[in-house]
């Protein structure tokens, strides 16, 4: 089966071209879907310039926000209430994924603590996202680069949470450019614990640019695993092209297409 891709349009540069420009390019590629970040001022014009190409947003982020997530219990309260928000607006847009962060290390507060804060934070939400089908996927980020302090920064970390919750709709989105850095062994983690994976990333690494023969993943060895496994998911490339945008995009669309 062919592996479902989306585009991540904040990451991409934003004086490229007009963005209505942009996501005609991304639809004639032969994406279906884009994802988003925030859910700002601009969401309507995001979401409605997906509807005119006959594609799908499948992503944007939950609550706010990445350094202070749910492993603090001072943001319980906060979170479950973004998180119902954006439940809600996911169901009524047919958003299928929420992106969730754990948060930076609190002083103090050791991994098995703060896989049971989060935890606690988690549950609070499951039910109602369980109830409108909505998806809430902790994100895993590396801690060596880009985000320094982040906790949910290696898979067991992740998957402690997830198992520990035990609700069918908390997984976690996978950053293959994230994982690369901090453990590797990507294809093997994935394929054993695709059940627990509710969303995948890309980007080339080192440098979170194309897919190119210029950086270390295979991309076309990953999505072929993916599709054996049965993934059902989307593949939503979050890099930063080097060069011409569309081209970058063409090139990682037929990198990851598995028929």
């Amino acid at each position: 089966m062919p592996i479902n891709q989306s585009v991540c349009i904040p990451i991409v540069p934003k004086d490229v071209m007009p963005l209505e420009e942009m996501i005609e390019k991304i639809a004639e590629i032969g994406f279906p879907a884009i994802e988003i970040w925030g859910r700002g001022d601009d969401f309507d014009t995001f979401y409605n310039l997906t509807i005119k190409n006959n594609l799908r947003m499948v992503s944007m982020i939950g609550h706010q926000s990445l350094p202070d997530g749910l492993n603090n219990p001072a943001n319980h309260d906060r979170i479950e209430a973004e998180l119902k928000e954006s439940i809600d607006i996911a169901a009524d847009k047919g958003i299928s994924g929420l992106i969730c962060f754990s948060g930076n290390h609190l002083p103090g507060v050791d991994d098995n603590e703060g896989i049971a804060n989060t935890v606690t934070g988690f549950r609070r939400s499951a039910p109602y996202a369980e109830a409108k089908g909505i998806n809430l996927n902790l994100e895993l980020l590396n801690s060596k680069v880009d985000h320094s302090g982040y906790q949910c920064d290696h898979t067991i970390w992740g998957l402690e949470v997830v198992k520990q919750v035990n609700s069918p709709r908390v997984k976690l989105l996978y950053d293959i450019y994230h994982m690369q850095i901090m453990e590797g062994d990507i294809i093997r983690t994935m394929v054993d614990n695709l059940d627990a994976i509710g969303h995948i990333h890309t980007a080339g690494n080192p440098g979170r640019n194309d897919l190119d023969d210029d950086q270390e993943l295979n991309y076309q060895g990953i999505c072929r695993a993916l599709a054996a496994a049965g993934y059902e998911g989307h593949v939503g490339h979050e890099f930063r092209p080097k060069g011409d945008l569309i081209a970058a995009l063409t090139q990682a669309y037929t990198q990851c297409l598995v028929n």
